[in-house]
């Protein structure tokens, strides 16, 4: 049986989490006591079958788990987070019969650390394109060249997976190589993370020179732009629903903060405390409703991607067919927005004090912004619901009556 986020995170240990966080964010460093507290309850074999030596988590039961992490240090689950996805997206493709990436699920389960360097600047479409340059080698394997930004666990990471595009003669057909590289001379990290919020996922900058995915570290081809590859659906969709998930769960704690507050806080004006004034009782119910509406919808579609992946059917699973990379994308974009503005209800309704850095809602209202930069960003999402509404920018469409 799979551990409960509670089992695998009791309060007890949250409590240290999130007094380390208030740290790590004003020294910019990253949580290394976390990930070792992590890795000593499992945490890197969180996904990984029982049979292979996992605890045997499924994708829903991970949202879960993320976001209370969050609700404690939300750049320790931010930087985990990279690590479910891959191997998250290895479950699910494994679950396919997919056999390269059998390879993440026995590294996992042997507390090997993965993170995720699929983002380049400028690259909007992400898995389905990539600036890095592949050329192919003797063994099957590749030597990429290209540069990686927002490379959470940067300093500490065992495995990388990446993608490149493959240098070939021709062009006709473009394809992208996924694949696993590891820490040599030819990948370099840099030390360029100083940013506004999530400071201690130290998610740096990647840089790559030649370096080798072994032929036996190679996890799939796919053609360039969007595809139904396994591996490639299972990242999207761990990315984007695991990516919500943490930044609910700031939202969530967040009002658990602004409750503790109204009820402690009072009102010189109107002679009451701040749980009885109706302007505050309306804000945070309005950030509870909405978080709420969120936790719903992130359920709902990776119980869904689970039971796609193991085959089960039955009443409320849904196969979304070709609106999965929709819904994927448009629960990660209903999420993080909303988070963001159940946090900034939560700081409106909780008084000036929380505008100072000694106050744990000033920090999580710079974390929960972080949500906006992922992909899929705001811009994407729209253009991808507006193109399945009404096809590509320029396309024919029928003769207006004169």
């Amino acid at each position: 049986m799979s551990p409960t986020a509670e089992d695998l995170l009791p309060e007890s240990l949250l409590k240290t989490f999130r007094e380390r966080a208030a740290v790590h964010d004003r020294e910019n460093t990253f949580p290394g006591e976390d990930l070792a507290d992590l890795r000593e309850r499992g945490y890197l074999r969180l996904l990984v079958p029982t049979e292979l030596g996992g605890l045997g988590a499924s994708l829903l039961e991970a949202t879960r788990i993320q976001r209370r992490l969050a609700e404690a240090a939300p750049a320790t689950a931010l930087s985990m987070n990279m690590h479910l996805v891959v191997t998250g997206a290895a479950l699910h493709a494994h679950r396919l019969g997919v056999a390269p990436v059998r390879t993440i699920l026995e590294d996992a389960a042997a507390d090997r650390l993965f993170a995720f360097g699929i983002s380049e600047a400028g690259n909007d479409a992400m898995l389905f394109d990539s600036s890095t340059r592949a050329e192919e080698q003797e063994d099957g394997g590749f030597a990429l060249t290209g540069t990686k930004i927002f490379t959470s666990l940067a300093p500490v990471w065992d495995r990388l997976v990446v993608h490149g595009r493959v240098a070939e003669a021709s062009e006709a057909e473009p394809r992208l190589v996924f694949g696993i590289i590891e820490r040599t001379d030819e990948v370099e990290t840099l030390d360029d993370w100083d940013t506004h919020g999530m400071r201690p996922s130290q998610s740096c900058t990647t840089r790559l020179h030649d370096a080798p995915i072994l032929g036996d570290r190679v996890l799939t081809h796919t053609p360039v732009g969007p595809n139904p590859d396994p591996f490639v659906m299972g990242i999207f969709g761990a990315f984007e629903l695991l990516i919500a998930s943490v930044y609910t769960g700031i939202a969530e704690r967040a009002i658990t903060v602004g409750t503790g507050i109204a009820t402690t806080r009072r009102s010189a004006t109107k002679d009451i405390v701040h749980a009885d004034d109706p302007d505050i009782r309306w804000r945070l119910a309005e950030a509870a409703i909405a978080v709420d509406g969120s936790i719903l919808q992130i359920e709902k579609v990776m119980a869904d991607l689970d039971a796609l992946g193991t085959g089960e059917q039955g009443r409320g699973l849904s196969d979304h067919g070709p609106r999965w990379f929709l819904h994927f994308s448009g629960v990660k974009s209903r999420a993080t927005e909303t988070a963001i503005a159940a946090v900034d209800q939560v700081l409106r309704a909780s008084g000036g004090a929380q505008y100072f850095r000694r106050s744990e809602l000033e920090r999580l209202s710079r974390d929960v912004r972080a949500g906006m930069y992922h992909p899929s960003d705001e811009e994407s999402v729209h253009a991808s619901y507006a193109k399945a509404l009404l096809g590509e920018i320029g396309a024919p469409r029928p003769a207006l009556p004169r």
